[in-house]
């Protein structure tokens, strides 16, 4: 067998690889290029059966297809875990290509789950649309300004970019070069209104057939938008044996220190952001939509307070999740009573509430 690690930059990367005794077959830095990672077979033994690693860093996708393309069996290393492991005083391509060939010679490679090829595409079509949406958020920021630094105020309980309120600005006459800039501005908008349209269009005809889509839908705060975005970025919910491993995935489990005898919870864990960010915003609607997630996160909300309440909400969410993708079916709405605990002072009665699950 013969241990394939490439550590790969824009425009070179730098490939070592050895034998299962340690024998140095390559080592040398090649183009970022299909035809640099096709010089690398050319120069490997013909017969002898090759496995490869790549780190999940940027644009991580383009290597790992070509090694697939080539038969050399890519596998992708969790970056995080692997720079604990691999980083020292002295550290150049090479040292990280070499390390990362003695780990995948020794079986101590910590991997990434890697979605096929048609789900990563679907990916950069949902993470499109995201992005235009942020473009409009940046957008909105800047006529609000350009609104501001003219002293007018927006009209109440009306949507500024919608109805009314759109009709408002469209009859505004500003000081240059200010009422250039709102129409420019206006005109933007409504570029990437359509844009985002025909995004969400693509995104539901490449997901129609996607079995896990409406039962995503069914959960409370989790619309069109974050049923696909939950749904890809989860790929199977077979590879997730409980559901405290889909929460500790999705980054929803609070970091823990334990040391004489005291316990500690900090931040969320670093993990999948797009998991956290679907399930906590889905968490706000449900909190809002739900009878269950609303007594479960003012209950908490009183004790903990806003944001540790909607992260618990969003685990809650995850969990619920889980619970449903692994059984196949919809879900179903709980109420969520309060019951006075044996020990509780009568005072407390209906301040503590237990979920029935």
């Amino acid at each position: 067998m013969i241990h394939l690690a490439i550590d790969h930059g824009k425009k070179v990367s730098h490939a070592v690889a050895l034998t299962d005794g340690g024998e140095v077959l390559f080592d040398e830095q090649i183009p970022t290029t299909l035809e640099g990672f096709a010089s690398i077979k050319a120069a490997l033994p013909p017969n002898e059966p090759v496995h490869s690693v790549v780190e999940a860093a940027w644009n991580w996708g383009k290597v790992f297809d070509s090694l697939e393309d080539l038969g050399l069996n890519p596998k992708l290393a969790n970056t995080i875990k692997t720079r604990y492991i691999a980083e020292s005083f002295t550290k150049t391509d090479r040292i990280d290509a070499t390390t990362h060939a003695i780990m995948l010679r020794a079986g101590i490679t910590p991997l990434v789950h890697v979605p096929c090829k048609e789900t990563r595409d679907r990916k950069n079509l949902l993470r499109h649309r995201f992005w235009l949406v942020r473009l409009q958020v940046m957008l909105k920021n800047r006529v609000h300004s350009i609104l501001d630094r003219n002293h007018l105020q927006v009209p109440p309980r009306s949507d500024l970019f919608a109805g009314h309120g759109r009709a408002w600005m469209n009859a505004l006459t500003l000081r240059e070069p200010d009422d250039k800039l709102l129409k420019a501005h206006l005109e933007l908008y409504d570029e990437l209104r359509a844009a985002t349209r025909q995004t969400e269009k693509w995104v539901d005809e490449a997901l129609k057939d996607n079995k896990m889509i409406p039962i995503l839908e069914s959960l409370p705060g989790v619309g069109k938008i974050f049923a696909a975005l939950i749904a890809l970025e989860i790929d199977t919910i077979d590879r997730f044996n409980s559901p405290a491993k889909l929460a500790a995935y999705s980054g929803l489990v609070p970091s823990t220190y334990s040391s004489s005898g005291k316990t500690y919870h900090g931040r969320m864990i670093p993990s999948n952001r797009h998991l956290r960010y679907a399930f906590v915003e889905a968490a706000w609607n449900a909190s809002r939509v739900s009878p269950y997630f609303k007594g479960f996160y003012e209950r908490l909300k009183e004790r903990k307070g806003a944001c540790k309440a909607i992260g618990a909400a969003g685990r809650k969410l995850c969990e619920i999740t889980y619970y449903c993708l692994k059984g196949n079916r919809p879900y179903v709405e709980r109420p969520y009573k309060f019951k006075k605990p044996v020990d509780a002072p009568p005072e407390d009665f209906g301040r503590v509430a237990l979920a029935i699950q």
